[in-house]
């Protein structure tokens, strides 16, 4: 498509002919022309209609033959020549699609709002992933869509970015629903709309699952809030409470649908969209497409656009990667354990939040390591100080989030602990990438709970990479790793200058006291230990796993199959309860795993054994159950049944004997959810085989 001159014809040939004056009644403006070629030929064209009627002197041009020698010289920088107001707005226009045809690249060809846009840049982001590239186009065009991905290919923004950049920020209806099958991802979803939407006055995402009281849950969704994510349980518990109105909703997701399904919330899920408007948006996310995630599409998404996009996530072959299942210490004391066992050099620790950077980073540094934190709020300057000492062998261990370790390349670094189990593969990748670099091999290490197995199963089949499993030091093995540090400070302390006065101070004490010189040596290792004495005490029977049995099978059909029940459950105080759901209503074991689990809060491994029968079901739980507990997953619903939950009348081997609740209930120990989902006080198992209930 040939470029129209910036001039008319007649005006250019009479400028370069005629003396450079204007029409006095047109407006000036300055215009540059493009340099001419010494041997092109000037080609005349026809005059429009409305040139002819221009009030300009007509040029003889039936004879006129020109080269470049023939044109006078003139500086068009200081000519005034002027065009027509149309002709002026149409060199507007031109401009214009110059300047459109120019292409945009990364997240800003993706036509996000300016708000959203910039909150993506300022985290980091500049590109899209395939995923997102593909989705955000017909999220944005409010289409229906169907995505089949694995966790790790950014599927989260694939749908938040466009939602947030559509929704209107000054209604504070529920504009757009999440519904994930467990309260990790619920909350993850929830962190991901926050911090997209940050720049959104007044974005309000409020995360509603089970295990969490509803107090809080109602107080946020009473004042309002445009985006809610929740469990299908508890959102469905809310509707019907009333305090969760979706007659203004706009879009609706279904993340992790197959996930749903599995865990038994298929009629739950359908419930919940039968009571949404019609004229809503809806996308469904599968890993899998299974029928019953078909039948669902084809039943409540109106002519969805179907992306299928498998993940690549791969790792180092330079790393090697193990996992820990930590049960009976805490994370932090596993922490502590694996530090003192492992040969390391640098230690990158992960955490999700920047209270956790600070904590951790203390309670390493009380353990004897030089540790820092490595998060948000940290100063550049401060930032830039900290990844010195590290890379400058002043720092032991940094324990850092995502966003603030982004872009971090330290060589020295041996190993990455995950000491929060991240909520994707790519996520794993990244922050596992830390080391293993310039040739040298590296460490990888997961710490993870039972009820974390999820997430460990996804981010390792989208890795495509085993990880092999590791076992909790004994006291024994850490206690020979203690003593030898302290020899080798002992002799390097004898290398230096000041061993001769206090050579002499000694024997001046031994011969004062009538002391031999090894009483005198070791009452010095005594004081040096301090408050933090130098060897474990032997760990306690139950503490430590068997190494010959498998918690959980890879191999299994059913991940919720338990491979073997608890050797007693009286040795955990699991005493049977009743639910109102058995075999005529379609109840599955791993249907009632996974609302216990999810909406109780409670750790799979206080989940005892499960009878079915033909109208109801017992399950050993917890007999300290507390109460607060028990009338939620009274509440909770399954196969779209309430459990109703109650205390059984028959033991189901446990040899528990029903009685009324103790007199001194709170002075037993209770099993209520931590922040973290898990119980604050569990009891120890004697010592014997376990089996453990996967997710």
């Amino acid at each position: 498509m040939s470029q129209e001159p910036l001039l008319p014809e007649h005006l250019f040939l009479t400028t370069l002919k005629a003396p450079l004056q204007a029409p006095p009644q047109q407006a000036a403006i300055v215009a540059t022309l493009p340099e001419i070629d010494a041997e092109a030929e000037i080609e005349v064209s026809e005059l429009d209609e409305a040139d002819d009627s221009s009030e300009m002197p007509e040029a003889d041009l039936s004879e006129a033959e020109f080269s470049a020698s023939d044109l006078p010289e003139v500086e068009f920088s200081q000519a005034e020549t002027v065009l027509d107001e149309s002709e002026d707005e149409e060199f507007e226009e031109d401009e214009a699609d110059l300047e459109a045809e120019e292409p945009s690249s990364g997240f800003a060809a993706l036509k996000l709002s300016a708000p959203v846009l910039k909150a993506v840049l300022a985290a980091g982001y500049e590109e899209p992933t395939p995923i997102q590239a593909r989705m955000i186009p017909h999220v944005l065009d409010g289409q229906d869509v169907l995505g089949q991905a694995q966790t790790g290919t950014g599927k989260t923004a694939a749908f938040a970015l466009p939602l947030l950049s559509r929704m209107d920020p000054n209604d504070y209806n529920t504009q757009i629903l999440v519904l994930a099958p467990t309260r990790e991802l619920a909350l993850q979803v929830s962190d991901s709309f926050q911090r997209y939407g940050s720049g959104l006055p007044g974005l309000r995402a409020t995360a509603i699952y089970g295990g969490q009281s509803y107090g809080p849950q109602l107080r946020d969704l009473k004042r309002g809030s445009q985006i809610v994510i929740g469990t299908p349980g508890r959102v469905m518990d809310h509707m019907r409470r009333g305090s969760l109105d979706l007659s203004h909703l706009k879009a609706l997701v279904l993340d992790e649908a197959d996930e749903m399904l599995n865990m038994g919330f298929a009629e739950d899920v359908e419930w919940i969209l039968s009571q949404t408007p019609s004229e809503r948006q809806t996308a469904l996310f599968s890993a899998t497409m299974p029928p019953e995630i078909r039948r669902l599409a084809q039943k409540y998404l109106k002519k969805p656009v179907e992306i299928t996009l498998a993940v690549k996530t791969t790792t180092a072959d330079t790393i090697r990667q193990r996992y820990w299942i930590v049960r009976g210490l805490n994370k932090q004391q596993a922490l502590i354990r694996l530090l003192e066992s492992e040969p390391i050099e640098g230690v990158l620790v992960f955490v999700r939040t920047k209270e956790a950077t600070l904590d951790i980073a203390q309670k390493v540094e009380q353990a004897g390591y030089k540790a820092a934190a490595l998060n948000g709020d940290l100063p550049q300057a401060q930032r830039e100080q900290t990844v010195e000492r590290l890379r400058r062998g002043k720092l032991d261990v940094l324990v850092a989030t995502d966003v603030a370790a982004r872009g971090l390349d330290v060589e020295r670094i041996s190993h990455v602990v995950n000491y929060d189990v991240p909520f994707d593969a790519e996520s794993y990748t990244h922050r596992i990438g830390r080391t293993g670099r310039a040739g040298r091999s590296g460490e990888a290490i997961l710490l993870i709970e039972p009820r974390e197995m999820r997430l460990f199963n996804t981010i390792e089949r989208a890795t495509r990479h085993p990880m092999a499993r590791m076992y909790m030091p004994e006291a024994e093995a850490i206690n020979q790793k203690r003593v030898v540090r302290f020899m080798e400070r002992i002799t390097k302390a004898r290398q230096l200058p000041q061993m001769e006065y206090f050579r002499d101070l000694m024997k001046a004490y031994a011969s004062d006291q009538d002391a031999p010189l090894e009483e005198v040596a070791a009452a010095l290792a005594l004081l040096v230990q301090g408050r933090t004495p130098l060897l474990l005490p032997p760990d306690p029977a139950g503490l430590q796993e068997d190494p010959t049995g498998s918690a959980y099978s890879r191999d299994r059909k059913d991940k919720f199959h338990r491979e073997k029940s608890f050797k007693d459950d009286s040795e955990l105080g699991l005493v049977p309860f009743r639910v109102e759901v058995g075999r005529i209503h379609g109840l599955r074991p791993s249907m009632l795993v996974g609302a216990i689990a999810n909406e109780g809060g409670l750790d799979s491994k206080f989940i005892g054994k499960i009878k079915m029968h033909d109208t109801y079901s017992t399950v050993d739980l917890p007999q300290h159950l507390e109460k607060h507990l028990v009338k939620a997953l009274a509440r909770t619903r399954v196969v779209n049944h309430p459990l109703r939950l109650s205390r059984s009348g028959a033991s189901t081997g446990g040899g528990y004997t029903p009685d009324k609740a103790p007199k001194s209930w709170d002075k037993k120990p209770t099993f209520s959810p931590s922040p973290k989902g898990r119980p604050d006080h569990a009891p120890r198992a004697k010592a014997g085989k376990r089996g453990f209930l996967g997710k």
